[in-house]
């Protein structure tokens, strides 16, 4: 009796640790792509515009508060990590959860407007189209912050710093469209 407790204990235990490996491996599998998706997204995009950002970009009037260039890498690097843990949290309340989607849906919108904004700026060379551009991701980022934290405070919280960068972000385009 005692002997087929302890096999069926050892038995479940190993049956579950079996299933705990599968999914932490596919929790990290999740994780992984969820911080791939905006640093490669990033990245793309940065490869196509890069042209601007060495020779036009240099030729701009810009306001006394502008970064030097090469903050620009890993503060953009550094935000797109944390956007994808963001995002990972966020999916891992559960995808049956209709917050969860319309989360993932402002997600994908803000990123593919944030990436938007480096074509026309960069790009097309267009501050003015890009300003309105930056305006509307700012409301996508806090409608994502606001929709995040209903599932996640951790998640919400990791877009703050994002929420504020464009913020700085906001005001150098502005800044351009009006000393140019």
């Amino acid at each position: 009796m005692v002997f087929n407790t302890f096999r069926d204990t050892l038995i479940s235990s190993r049956v579950k640790v079996k299933y705990m490996d599968r999914i932490t491996l596919r929790s990290a599998a999740l994780a992984l792509v969820c911080i791939l998706i905006p640093l490669v997204s990033g990245a793309a995009v940065g490869i196509l515009t890069n042209s601007g950002v060495t020779s036009w970009y240099t030729t701009l009037n810009k306001p006394w508060f502008t970064p030097p260039n090469y903050v620009f890498g890993p503060v953009w690097t550094v935000l797109y990590i944390l956007m994808g843990i963001s995002l990972y949290l966020v999916i891992m309340q559960g995808w049956e959860n209709k917050t969860v989607k319309n989360g993932t849906i402002l997600f994908a919108a803000q990123l593919g407007v944030n990436l938007l904004w480096s074509i026309l700026f960069f790009g097309l060379h267009s501050p003015l189209a890009a300003l309105v551009c930056i305006l509307v991701l700012l409301a996508l980022i806090v409608a994502t912050i606001i929709t995040f934290s209903r599932l996640s405070k951790p998640a919400a919280v990791l877009l703050v710093p994002y929420l504020a960068w464009v913020c700085i972000a906001t005001a150098l385009n502005a800044g351009i469209v009006l000393l140019n």
